[in-house]
């Protein structure tokens, strides 16, 4: 009996909120809109994701489903209009994910040439005289002349010289690189 009856009739009963009609329905046209989805994406994994949430969305779209139309007619519009948007949402993902790439190289050279320069760093002050290494790493946790030089028994003054020195020859470190 619910062979005789058609598409339109079931989605206008399913649109009203009846479950058996509803099963009927997408029983009768699942096949023919996976088909029409496979053949708008070309990918089955594509397609079933579609049909997915098409069924899922089903019960809210027949409200819209006003029968001036052929049911099947509705339901390739629908089927069409989540291909696009499908499409558009991948197209996205694949805009954002190539920004984060971006982002993430970004990220990760920045961090290499921070930890190069933290490299060079540990090596040029380990060639420091112990008096002006042992300074400049108070001065750099950070201390005020006058705290350091209070640690080193040191005049603020000779705080300031020390690290003009350090200064000077980190510089002439760097540049013996160049």
């Amino acid at each position: 009996m619910k062979d005789m009856v058609t598409d339109e009739a079931l989605a206008e009963a399913a649109g009203r909120g009846d479950a058996d009609a509803f099963g009927v329905l997408v029983a009768r046209v699942y096949d023919r809109a996976f088909a029409v989805a496979f053949r708008l994406t070309g990918s089955r994994a594509e397609a079933e994701d579609i049909c997915q949430d098409i069924c899922e969305a089903l019960p809210r779209k027949l409200v819209s489903f006003d029968g001036r139309s052929r049911f099947a007619t509705w339901l390739y519009r629908v089927i069409v209009n989540a291909v696009h948007d499908a499409h558009r949402k991948q197209a996205s993902r694949a805009r954002a994910a190539e920004g984060w790439g971006d982002v993430e190289l970004a990220r990760r050279a920045e961090a290499e040439e921070a930890e190069a320069a933290l490299d060079w760093l540990t090596l040029a002050m380990a060639a420091l005289p112990d008096d002006l290494r042992q300074t400049a790493v108070l001065v750099l946790e950070p201390l005020t002349h006058r705290e350091v030089g209070e640690i080193l028994c040191i005049s603020e003054g000779t705080v300031a010289w020390r690290m003009s020195d350090v200064k000077k020859r980190l510089r002439a470190m760097k540049e013996a690189e160049l």
